[in-house]
């Protein structure tokens, strides 16, 4: 399996960014870079969710139209969602309209209101799922690990809903909880310096 290729410019990156010049700039300034805002992890979450059964690239080319839909991803705001609102991103043609999902999201942005209550933050509670560093040493190329699996039954059993293991392994990729740039992609080693700088919200008293 072809692990990376040379775009254009010379520079050598992941193969699954050559699919469509969508993904380099996501590639290229978000993907496996660590993030500690709750609402933005809440977010790669959701889309996460949404981009289940779908390619990425749909998700990528609506991500706008979802943030508008849904409150910029303030779960605290969609947590008071009604059934209007369930009715009202039914009709709307920029998002994935699946019934499932969005009740999915408003459930799930309670239950964040509730974990940061008890955690802290979102953040604090999902970096305590970051592999150890003998587990990241080389990047994957499965769909779900035992961390993944482990926070997936976690949040299973606190209530949130759409979060199968393969759903969180992509959000623990995206949010940079573990790095899987690709040997020879020079982002791995951007990566790898960011997450370095990096102070995990799970280790602050």
């Amino acid at each position: 399996m072809v692990a990376t290729f040379k775009g254009e410019d010379g520079i050598t990156r992941c193969f699954w960014c050559s699919a469509t010049p969508d993904y380099i700039d996501y590639h290229d300034n978000e993907w496996g870079y660590p993030v500690d805002n709750d609402i933005r992890l809440f977010e790669k979450l959701t889309l996460e969710s949404f981009q289940s059964g779908l390619s990425w690239r749909t998700i990528l080319t609506k991500r706008e139209n979802f943030r508008k839909a849904f409150k910029q991803f303030d779960f605290r705001k969609i947590a008071r969602f009604t059934e209007q609102d369930v009715e009202r991103l039914l009709q709307d043609e920029g998002i994935v309209r699946h019934r499932g999902k969005i009740e999915a999201t408003i459930n799930n942005a309670k239950q964040a209101c509730v974990m940061i209550k008890e955690e802290g933050s979102l953040a604090a509670f999902f970096w305590k799922f970051e592999p150890s560093a003998k587990n990241q040493a080389k990047p994957q190329t499965v769909s779900t690990t035992e961390e993944s699996t482990l926070l997936s039954k976690t949040l299973k059993k606190r209530g949130w809903k759409f979060v199968g293991p393969t759903t969180v392994y992509a959000f623990m990729q995206a949010a940079g909880l573990v790095n899987d740039h690709a040997d020879g992609c020079v982002h791995r080693k951007a990566v790898s310096a960011a997450r370095k700088q990096f102070n995990s919200p799970a280790s602050v008293p």
